[in-house]
């Protein structure tokens, strides 16, 4: 007799139902998410003729969690139903909307029933492999909710501080980088941007990582052939004409501090 297991996972307990090759309802239960709510699902199915060679198959609608890593650990095949797939075969079963945990496990171990070969049971990953697959998941979750944060600010700032959104916007890491969250929480209103001092916004942006000396920006790339940039480039590492680099260097302290000026006197 071939019997499979749904399960609608939860954050602190689980629903679990188990059907025959017929889809009768052999089991149900409700397991907590803890060891001895694992150890009562795992007797569960070992009552119902689970075993090591022929293991009974478990559809959930997660692939994460403490179960599945648990379920995983036992061998056996775990198959992480979309949740959306999940609820088509619900319509099949019931036309009401009403949600019922008991329902949604039945509908998951009827979908291994009727529909098995149609799903992809989660590989058997090395301990290694999970490990990754899990900081991959991680950091793809920080990057959604960093865009979606970058998201709702955007909208307050178009609102309610244009000029802020204008001024960081254009710029490579836009809202995202670190001057501009240092200013926005030095400065939150358009009144208290507009009383900033050009000596305050130096420090401010000094502070948020664009460190300049006297020369200009340590981080200045040279400029393009027969500019003063790149003749002061060539000066410093000593490849450019012997006779001119004191000139060149005037030159260049002259045009980088106009830079130095323009860049913390330009950011509003």
């Amino acid at each position: 007799m071939t019997v499979t297991c749904g399960i609608d996972w939860a954050s602190d307990h689980h629903d679990v139902a188990l059907v025959d090759h017929e889809g009768t309802l052999l089991a149900r239960a409700r397991i907590t998410d803890d060891a001895t709510g694992l150890q009562q699902l795992l007797d569960l199915l070992t009552t119902h003729g689970d075993s090591e060679d022929d293991p009974i198959p478990v559809a959930i609608e997660t692939s994460r969690g403490l179960l599945v890593a648990c379920l995983r650990a036992t061998k056996r095949p775990i198959y992480a139903i979309n949740p959306m797939a999940a609820a088509r075969y619900r319509d099949r079963r019931a036309v009401a909307r009403k949600k019922s945990d008991h329902l949604d496990a039945m509908v998951l171990a009827n979908i291994l029933r009727t529909d098995r070969a149609a799903h992809r049971p989660l590989p058997d990953d090395s301990e290694l492999a999970q490990a990754l697959a899990v900081l991959a998941r991680a950091q793809q979750d920080a990057v959604w909710d960093r865009t979606q944060a970058g998201n709702k600010l955007r909208s307050h700032l178009r609102e309610y501080f244009p000029g802020f959104l204008a001024a960081f916007q254009p710029r490579r890491e836009g809202l995202c980088a670190k001057a501009a969250r240092v200013v926005l929480a030095a400065a939150p209103t358009p009144e208290q941007a507009a009383k900033l001092t050009r000596t305050q916004l130096c420090s401010l942006l000094k502070k948020a990582g664009r460190q300049r000396h006297r020369g200009g920006s340590r981080t200045a790339p040279p400029g393009p052939p027969g500019s003063a940039d790149a003749a002061a480039s060539a000066s410093r590492t000593g490849h450019g004409p012997p006779g001119h680099r004191s000139a060149e260097t005037a030159r260049r302290r002259l045009h980088q501090r106009r830079r130095s000026d323009r860049c913390c006197g330009g950011v509003f």
